[in-house]
């Protein structure tokens, strides 16, 4: 699904209803009835519709219309005045008054009461005040009917975004109506990636409202979220006569002294998500410990180079950093496998924060690197606050991304893969994964992956889904879940996302 700025919508429109042909009063209708669609009709009896003057006021009234029809008991109230109606909104309005329904113009502070006492009395709220085009902050009469909306007790609905929210940067203007349920058209907003966001957008549906796939070939969107149906398409078929060689060699450069469990954890992801054979290298004082634990990887010490060497030339992706340390011994290992392997790299945890002053490093690769911080790590390496990064995430990801070349997997809530140009956000995952171990986990799931013949773009954010997505399932009947469990998880998730059933 494309992600989208409130620009690029208003342009997608214009070209349906101009050169496609679509009426706007259609495409208006198609968002009434998805956001109908999305109601409990056989439940919910009475509504209070609120519109503003413009298109996403008209969707409120095409909806009232349609509940109208249904014999709900629905108040219907526009904010403002019947001059100031846009063409599509008074067309829908016009409409009301030919069927004998009271519409109720608010005007001033005084009819707030109205609404008020309407709230008070019926289930369900509507808000259709504001929609995708806003960008200036929310004043006077608009804002205290938002507080009043915010105030009550009641299950509320945004239609396409919750009024007072920045479609772009999920920035609040001033006050946002803060929805139980918000039923966006036809693109994910760019906006609902803000951190911020989701606690005005509540519960999100996106639906399609009928604009072709014509209309939108002829803009230029290079934001998209990881759905389901293609990370199925790219997930490795396992053919019968295949054997390990055909699953490729992962390389995992991992752990330290008090910090076995990193390098256990990316170790086993790997062997776990299907790579043919997986060595992990790691210091020779924790090479007996992990060797007793990991049954179906091997282990090399760090002393012994030649062999070493020789693993890492001959792999077919390399993974280096989960507790490692923060140190020049990481980062003189770091700088070796960029500069002598031709591999592509996934570089994680201690190996993220050594590029610190040596960005430069990153430009001197053989193949592709997957860069995988999370925000605190992404602010040590570029200096941007973590407030800003929060605030910018597809931008700052982006342009890192391109100015070195590679591909940035920041992590978090909406997770942003990018490689400068295209960017893929992954909403997998949840809070019930806030632990330890969880980065390791996706480094070697993503290794795997590349080491499977997976383009590393791919693999960067295929891997964030399904790492995601076993946290999903398991979350469900748990109250946290551990890096542990995702990697008992994975073939199960890899197999249903193959479709294969047992």
């Amino acid at each position: 699904m494309e992600i989208i700025t409130a620009q690029k919508m208003r342009d997608i429109d214009r070209f349906s209803i101009e050169n496609i042909g679509i009426p706007s009063m259609v495409l208006m209708e198609n968002a009434a009835l998805k956001v109908l669609k999305n109601i409990n009709i056989n439940v919910v009896n009475s509504f209070t519709i609120i519109c503003g003057n413009g298109n996403n006021g008209g969707d409120g009234l095409a909806l009232a219309r349609h509940l109208i029809v249904l014999k709900k008991q629905v108040d219907i109230f526009i904010i403002g005045s019947e001059d100031t109606l846009s063409k599509d909104c008074e067309n829908n309005y016009k409409i009301l008054c030919n069927m004998n329904v009271k519409v109720l113009f608010i005007k001033n502070v005084e009819d707030i009461e109205f609404i008020r006492k309407s709230m008070e009395r019926r289930d369900v709220v509507i808000d259709a005040i504001f929609g995708t085009g806003l960008s200036r902050e929310i004043k006077g009469i608009h804002k205290e009917v938002i507080f009043s909306i915010n105030k009550i007790n009641s299950y509320i609905i945004s239609i396409d975004i919750p009024s007072g929210l920045n479609s772009d940067t999920g920035e609040i203007l001033g006050c946002c109506v803060k929805a139980n349920k918000t039923i966006s058209f036809q693109f994910y907003k760019k906006g609902f990636l803000n951190y911020e966001s989701f606690k005005y957008i509540g519960e999100l549906i996106v639906e399609n409202i009928g604009i072709p796939k014509s209309a939108t070939k002829n803009f230029f969107i290079n934001d998209y979220l990881v759905e389901k149906n293609s990370v199925k398409s790219i997930i490795p078929i396992r053919v019968n006569y295949l054997h390990k060689g055909n699953f490729g060699r992962t390389s995992i450069v991992a752990g330290s002294v008090g910090f076995t469990g990193a390098a256990y954890i990316a170790t086993q992801a790997a062997v776990r998500s299907g790579a043919g054979l997986v060595t992990l290298c790691c210091p020779e004082k924790i090479q007996d410990i992990l060797s007793n634990k990991l049954v179906e990887a091997m282990t090399l010490s760090f002393k012994d180079k030649e062999k070493l060497n020789d693993i890492l030339k001959k792999s077919d992706s390399i993974a280096v950093g989960p507790g490692m340390g923060n140190n020049e011994g990481t980062l003189k290992i770091l700088s070796n496998i960029i500069r002598y392997t031709n591999s592509p790299i996934v570089i994680d945890a201690d190996a993220i924060n050594v590029l610190k002053d040596n960005l430069e490093m990153l430009k001197e690769k053989n193949n592709k690197i997957v860069l995988t911080p999370h925000v605190g790590e992404m602010s040590k390496i570029t200096g941007i606050s973590i407030d800003t990064i929060n605030k910018n995430r597809i931008d700052i990801a982006r342009q890192f991304a391109k100015e070195y070349d590679i591909i940035v997997l920041l992590k978090g809530y909406n997770t942003i893969i990018t490689d400068g140009i295209t960017t893929m956000v992954n909403t997998t995952g949840n809070s019930a994964m806030a632990s330890g171990g969880m980065g390791d986990c996706l480094t070697g799931i993503i290794a795997a992956l590349m080491s499977q013949g997976l383009d590393a773009f791919e693999a960067a954010y295929v891997g964030a889904y399904i790492h995601g997505y076993s946290g999903d399932k398991l979350s469900k009947n748990r109250f946290c879940v551990n890096a542990t469990d995702i990697l008992e998880e994975i073939p199960f998730t890899l197999k249903e996302l193959q479709g294969i059933t047992s």
